[in-house]
């Protein structure tokens, strides 16, 4: 709706009148057919009751509703106008652009925002702190509060159920699979194929990382560090099946011969630039998966995969 009439200073020249609600225009919209302007509210009311120009009956829609010409936004902005607290004290008169920043500051605004001066610290409404209870106030916020934390609690309960559901399903289909791929040697090809599968699944959602300092590596970790990296690595996804084979090769004494000790990593450095690495979340850690790297030799690489940590260096 636009602004009253009588509100202004001076005559308001008719072509700044919306044709609607005889207001001056208030955020206003041109019909591009026609290029008659309303009040923003006003012709969206009115197509989406009739499709029609108010003025001419032309067809409109809302998508030929378009922004006014400079032109007329500056005619606008120049007008004149009391503030709408006048009933309420105020005497201002300003710009119209100048409208919405002064209300938001308005000494004489009914329901400008202002701080409980009572001791709850609650900011309330200017017209409504003559009748507010601060006991009463509180008392309510920490109800909606406790609802909010009962109502979060409840979700995350039936979050939880329907992940341990999800997992249990999970397990009885790996547990399916594993049976059938013992006993039918068909059926063994294709619960290989499933869990390579899912391992590459998992890969793509790695981050890929770039060792800048090979020297940092860390070949024995102790058991703290790898319970750490193990941890991450579950959250991360890591399907459950590779999960304990890639902590084992963690440790040096399953590297395979290409890096099985001091001397032959040395002799290797230049090949390491040849892995692809995948970041573990957080850690300065790298998986370096066989289903990424199986342009790698069996003297560096082992199935399914290598956990290398370092103490620094990891981009």
């Amino acid at each position: 709706m636009g602004f009253e009439l009588d509100r202004f200073e001076g005559d308001v020249d008719e072509e700044l009148i919306c044709p609607i609600c005889s207001g001056v225009l208030e955020d206003p919209l041109q019909a591009s057919v026609c290029e008659h302007a309303f009040c923003r509210a006003c012709i969206q009311e009115w197509v989406s009751r009739q499709p029609t120009c108010p003025v001419d009956r032309q067809h409109i829609t809302f998508a030929q509703l378009r922004q006014v010409p400079r032109i007329l936004r500056n005619l606008l902005a120049r007008l004149c106008i009391r503030c709408e607290n006048a009933q309420y004290g105020c005497t201002q008169i300003l710009k119209l652009d100048t409208l919405s920043s002064h209300l938001e500051e308005c000494e004489h605004n009914p329901k400008r925002p202002l701080p409980c001066e009572q001791g709850c610290g609650l900011v309330i409404p200017k017209d409504e702190l003559k009748d507010h209870n601060c006991i009463k106030e509180l008392r309510a916020l920490i109800q909606t509060q406790q609802q909010k934390l009962n109502d979060f609690q409840q979700e995350l309960t039936e979050q939880k159920f329907t992940i341990g559901e999800q997992k249990r399903e999970l397990q009885l289909l790996k547990d399916f699979m594993k049976a059938m791929r013992i006993s039918n040697p068909s059926m063994r090809a294709i619960a290989d194929q499933m869990e390579r599968d899912e391992v590459l699944r998992w890969s793509n959602t790695l981050q890929r990382a770039r060792v800048t300092r090979w020297g940092g590596m860390i070949s024995t970790p102790d058991e703290v560090l790898q319970r750490m990296i193990k941890r991450t690595l579950s959250e991360s996804g890591c399907p459950s099946h590779i999960l304990e084979d890639l902590m084992e090769n963690c440790h040096e004494r399953r590297w395979p011969p290409g890096l099985s000790s001091l001397e032959t990593r040395q002799n290797n450095r230049r090949q390491y630039e040849n892995y692809v690495c995948k970041r573990i979340p957080g850690k300065q850690a790298v998986l370096v998966l066989h289903c990424d790297n199986q342009h790698m030799g069996d003297d560096m690489m082992v199935e399914p995969g290598l956990v290398m940590i370092f103490a620094h260096g990891i981009e």
